[in-house]
């Protein structure tokens, strides 16, 4: 067995020389990648890298895949602390939950919550996520802490609300100078990245609406909104409106191809035009559709018009393999079955949807998602001497329907080693659980969290 973290521990330049190397043509043999100061350098046939680069060192991994790692386009670091909390809960858990809760965080929670969570997206094959911006009282610096010391690529958005939903309220022009100053700070960043956000269409006035996304525009980051989610939003937004919320933000102009809808599960045929016209990229949550959603966003149709889109957690599960499974799974139960579509647009799209597309969906398509030269080395190590993929006939389709993050050997961002069987190598994340054991129950216990219903544990403890 390859001792994977000697292999690593060299220094310099490396030669990955897999059984499989995952490239935009699919799984490819007898292919090697060049690594050089983070970056994906030269991609070719082994023995011809290693002649052209006699000092790097040569890693031969003949039971791997070396592939893109996952994109998780939506997801809420601060909220891991309640993560089993919404479990059987109706609709807009959001307003008695998690607005509560993060508002509740101080700093020190603030930062734990924010590394369980960058923890759970690298162990999970995330090498990059989109945070949709904590509410709780201005302690976004925690948040980028925690992604810093765990490795994690993240796309750190600033929530920007002028009409509530979140702890703080600040006034219009104190909103835009935040905004202006988040931007600032993580430009040219090699790991954050800045995003600008209103938690929903009706937490923001129109004016600033249009603003934030004109200044996310300018500044060619991403604009992120959750749209057309619930039905009780978009009929409130009926009624303060006469337009549902999607049509709302055509309507004043804040959509284009530096928005990022998330959800988008309730879109009419002229909903998915807006969206086509616009450039408006899309984060499908299949996951979050079936825990806590109202319906299934139609990725297969918005695939099918060339609308941007990629697959996110919205928190629910960290497990990039078993997303994708349910990505397909969701449009097969809900279209596949009743048009005979046996495909559901095949096993790359969802493998795609969340590397490469997700990558472009939130303005990263320059930076990762793919094995490309001038790309950073955001990579996974996946295991393929597994009974799961023995034998194997189709390794892009058993990657979506078989795949599972207990067989991701090794994590990479930025070409460092970051996990190793699961566990990270340069930080003791044991002693991170133990601290959240001690710390979690009372920080719940203080939020103003209301609950439907009882928990599963206390319904069974009642029969006794």
């Amino acid at each position: 067995m390859i001792d994977l973290r000697k292999a690593f521990e060299t220094g310099g330049a490396l030669i990955l020389a897999p059984a499989y190397l995952l490239l935009d043509n699919g799984p490819q043999p007898g292919k090697a990648v060049l690594i050089r100061e983070g970056v994906f350098a030269e991609i070719g046939e082994p023995e011809v890298l290693v002649k052209r680069h006699a000092g790097a060192t040569l890693v031969q991994l003949p039971e791997h895949l070396v592939m893109p790692g996952f994109i998780d386009t939506h997801t809420h670091l601060t909220q891991s602390l309640g993560k089993s909390l919404v479990f059987g809960e109706p609709s807009e858990i959001f307003r008695r939950i998690w607005v509560p809760l993060e508002g509740s965080l101080d700093e020190h929670m603030v930062y734990l919550s924010s590394k369980l969570a960058a923890l759970e997206c690298l162990r999970g094959g995330f090498t990059a996520a989109v945070d949709a911006g904590t509410r709780s009282a201005g302690h976004i610096g925690r948040l980028v802490e925690a992604a810093r010391e765990t490795g994690l690529r993240l796309v750190v958005g600033q929530i920007c609300n002028d009409l509530g939903g979140a702890a703080l309220r600040p006034e219009r022009n104190e909103i835009i100078r935040i905004a202006e100053a988040h931007l600032a700070a993580f430009a040219g960043d090699r790991l954050v990245h800045p995003s600008l956000a209103i938690s929903i269409p009706e937490a923001g006035s129109d004016w600033m609406l249009k603003r934030i996304s004109d200044m996310a525009a300018e500044a060619d980051v991403t604009f992120q909104t959750h749209v057309n989610e619930h039905l009780v939003a978009v009929e409130r937004s009926l009624v303060a409106n006469s337009r549902r919320p999607l049509e709302h933000l055509d309507h004043i102009g804040a959509l284009g191809p530096q928005a990022l809808i998330a959800h988008s599960t309730l879109i009419t045929p002229h909903e998915m035009n807006l969206l086509k016209d616009s450039g408006t990229a899309v984060a499908y949550n299949p996951v979050a559709s079936v825990w806590k959603g109202n319906a299934i966003a139609p990725a297969l149709q918005l695939q099918a018009l060339g609308i941007r889109f990629g697959l996110g957690t919205d928190g629910t599960r960290a497990d990039g393999f078993r997303l994708m499974d349910a990505a397909e799974s969701l449009q097969r139960a809900g279209y596949g079955l009743a048009s005979g579509d046996s495909s559901c647009g095949g096993g790359w799209l969802w493998l795609e949807a969340a590397t490469r597309m997700a990558a472009d969906a939130v303005g990263l398509g320059a930076v990762t998602g793919r094995i490309a030269p001038g790309l950073a080395a955001d990579f996974l190590l996946v295991n393929l001497e597994r009974p799961e993929f023995t034998p194997s006939h189709d390794l892009t389709w058993e990657l979506v329907r078989y795949g599972n993050r207990d067989q991701i050997d090794a994590v990479f961002t930025n070409g460092r080693l970051r996990l190793l069987h699961g566990w990270p190598v340069d930080w003791d994340a044991r002693e991170l659980m133990r601290e959240l054991r001690e710390l979690a129950v009372p920080a719940i216990a203080a939020a103003p969290v209301t609950r439907i219903h009882p928990t599963a544990d206390s319904i069974l403890a009642g029969r006794s």
